[in-house]
């Protein structure tokens, strides 16, 4: 029985022990704080185990007796100084709230912008790299750096084998040289004698200059060949759809042979539409004109209707070659092509031309027809 009082004496005793220690505490009246200890770190100082030598204490807004921060030292860094375990020379004193925050050091090259935004250090703007280059340089509006002449390859391959390896490169990625024939042969059935008639076209070149021969001619059965023209040109790109040609042209035929000098263009208008206009100018001071227009109009991926019409003009009148002067004569046509193949089409469709003005004249003088409809079957062919 003694023994069980023993017992609960003791358990009354701390009970009572408690309650008294967190009044003390919330009374403002802390636990004595140990001495200065010569063996005190900054850790264990900031953690409140130990006071450091020549560390005095200050009073918190709660009333806490709390370390004051160490004088400023020569060994203390930015890191250290913000935790408060050590205060930095020319570091300025606590503020009335007791706050203590560490003035930035001095600016830094080697300031990282993370270690700056914490208020460690300050950044240093530091000047271009000598050689940098694209994103290395400042923001500005200085000329933009020359791109780089050296190529790592050459290290290690022969330069004179890279060269080639590299102008192989650029000529399949944009100088490339390449060929294009195109070629529709048609019969035309006409009121007297059935005709024939052929156009073509070869170029070879680039993207942007070509050389570009074109020939065109018809006649009909039993009388042999009406007129033959050829064309050699030269071909500049003038931008993304459109082409300007100039060179010679040179007729044949059963009239007076004629040259003249050439000048036009080619090209894809708006709406798909394929056009093409060319002046000539004959060795006798002739001034010729042509225009002409062509459209696909895709009824399914192999079956093409195309509409076309062709105008021709003259300056002045030239009896030799039976044209007069002003529109000389009107081409319409309407043909249908199945590609069997991209590169492979017949076709069948009506085509009908009128003679115009003065030139109407010349053909009623030597007996011939001024206005023609004939049904064609042809092919074109391209490759």
């Amino acid at each position: 029985m003694t023994r069980v009082w023993t017992l609960l004496v003791g358990l009354s005793a701390i009970a009572f022990a408690a309650p008294a220690a967190a009044q003390s505490a919330h009374d403002g009246h802390a636990p004595a704080k140990p001495a200065a200890d010569a063996g005190c770190t900054p850790e264990h100082a900031a953690m409140g185990h130990c006071i450091l030598e020549g560390e005095g204490t200050t009073t918190s807004a709660h009333g806490e007796q709390m370390p004051a921060p160490a004088e400023g030292d020569a060994g203390c860094t930015p890191e250290h100084a913000a935790m408060g375990h050590c205060r930095l020379k020319d570091d300025p004193a606590p503020t009335a709230h007791g706050d203590h925050t560490p003035a930035p050091v001095a600016s830094d090259p080697d300031c990282a912008p993370e270690h700056a935004a914490m208020g460690h250090c300050t950044p240093k703007a530091a000047a271009p790299a000598v050689g940098a280059v694209g994103t290395d340089l400042p923001a500005g509006d200085a000329p933009a750096p020359a791109p780089p002449s050296d190529w790592y390859a050459d290290r290690i391959f022969p330069k004179a084998e890279m060269e080639h390896a590299r102008h192989a490169m650029m000529v399949e990625s944009g100088g490339l040289l390449i060929g294009y024939t195109s070629f529709d042969l048609e019969y035309q059935s006409r009121k007297g004698h059935d005709g024939y008639s052929w156009n073509g076209e070869v170029w070879y070149g680039g993207d942007i200059n070509r050389l570009t021969i074109k020939n065109e001619g018809e006649g009909a059965f039993g009388e042999g060949l009406e007129g033959t023209e050829t064309q050699l040109l030269y071909s500049r790109a003038i931008g993304p759809y459109f082409n300007a040609q100039a060179g010679v042209r040179q007729d044949f035929g059963p009239g007076a042979d004629r040259t003249y000098a050439t000048i036009g263009f080619e090209g894809l208008a708006p709406y798909w539409f394929e056009v093409e206009g060319a002046l000539f100018l004959s060795d006798k001071g002739d001034l010729l004109g042509r225009f002409e227009a062509e459209y696909d109009q895709r009824i399914t991926q192999k079956l093409v209707l195309q509409p076309a019409a062709e105008v021709s003009f003259a300056l002045q009148d030239v009896p030799e070659s039976g044209i007069g002067s002003g529109v000389s004569d009107v081409e319409l046509g309407l043909r249908l092509r199945y590609e069997i193949v991209k590169e492979f089409a017949p076709y069948v469709g009506v085509a009908w031309s009128r003679k115009l003005g003065d030139t109407a004249r010349f053909a009623r003088t030597a007996g011939e027809g001024v206005e023609s409809t004939s049904l064609v079957i042809g092919v074109r062919t391209w490759f």
